[in-house]
């Protein structure tokens, strides 16, 4: 069950919010090779001065992501998954590249827990809640 986490200093709609976690939704399972139904997303909007990256001018805008995931997945994988999320970004958001930060954070199944139990852990092509 992977928890992807998107916080942004900047305000966005309610419009832009749903098509991005509906975009981040699908391309986590295309890319994991996995469903969907097991997927959660927090995308906050926080105030303007409330996160910093080094790297990013005084007053613009910035967006940190933490993406919990099981366990198993390849590096192209990862790889291709976090330059996918900073690109879309920076095209529906405006958040330039260079002022996004990603942590990876690897779990096993068993760290992750529905009402049912817990999850397995990563097969390729699985469908954790089917």
């Amino acid at each position: 069950m992977p928890h992807l986490q998107f916080e942004i200093n900047k305000k966005i709609s309610d419009s832009q919010k749903m098509r991005f976690i509906k975009f981040a939704t699908n391309k986590f399972s295309e890319i994991m090779k996995t469903g969907t139904a097991h997927i959660a997303i927090s995308l906050r909007e926080i105030g303007k001065n409330n996160i910093s990256l080094g790297r990013a001018n005084e007053g613009e805008s910035v967006c940190l992501m933490n993406l919990d995931i099981r366990k198993g997945r390849s590096k192209e994988q990862i790889t291709k998954l976090v330059r996918t999320y900073i690109d879309s970004i920076q095209e529906n958001f405006g958040i330039k590249i260079s002022n996004q930060y990603v942590t990876i954070t690897e779990h096993s199944g068993e760290d992750f827990q529905l009402y049912e139990g817990c999850l397995k852990n990563y097969k390729i092509g699985d469908d954790p809640l089917g």
